[in-house]
């Protein structure tokens, strides 16, 4: 998907700048958002357990299966065969939620955790569509 154009500087989202009318280039999303199509799958957020790290109830998720998960990424994991988002702590051997209303998840022995990514980025809609 390409967008018609990016602007050479940002938009000022506190009190306005001069405005800088010029166009840099044609920006690609896929490009910008997706560097390994074939490892790379999307996903819609569900419920408020991951907001304080950004990530809000129906926001799109860009996960990518070729990433090594390291200490504190955002991963999707399988847990028993349950699809869910969480932030991975390997020294503690648990799954975060970025939200206080939400225990740690333990991994115990004899559960099954399957990694399917690393959440690269994520997309939030302001307007319904």
């Amino acid at each position: 998907m390409k967008l018609s154009s990016l602007y050479s500087s940002g938009v000022a989202c506190g009190f306005p700048s001069p405005a800088d009318d010029h166009l840099e280039s044609a920006l690609s999303l896929d490009a910008h958002l997706i560097s390994r199509p074939a490892a790379t799958y999307m996903v819609q957020a569900s419920g408020d357990s991951m907001v304080g790290a950004g990530i809000h109830d129906r926001d799109l998720l860009i996960v990518d299966r070729s990433l090594t998960p390291v200490h504190g990424d955002v991963v999707v994991v399988a847990l028993d065969g349950q699809l869910t988002c969480k932030i991975l702590d390997r020294k503690r051997g648990c799954l975060l939620s970025a939200n206080s209303k939400y225990p740690a998840i333990s991994v115990l022995e004899g559960q099954e955790l399957v990694v399917e990514g690393v959440v690269k980025a994520s997309v939030r809609y302001h307007r319904g569509g």
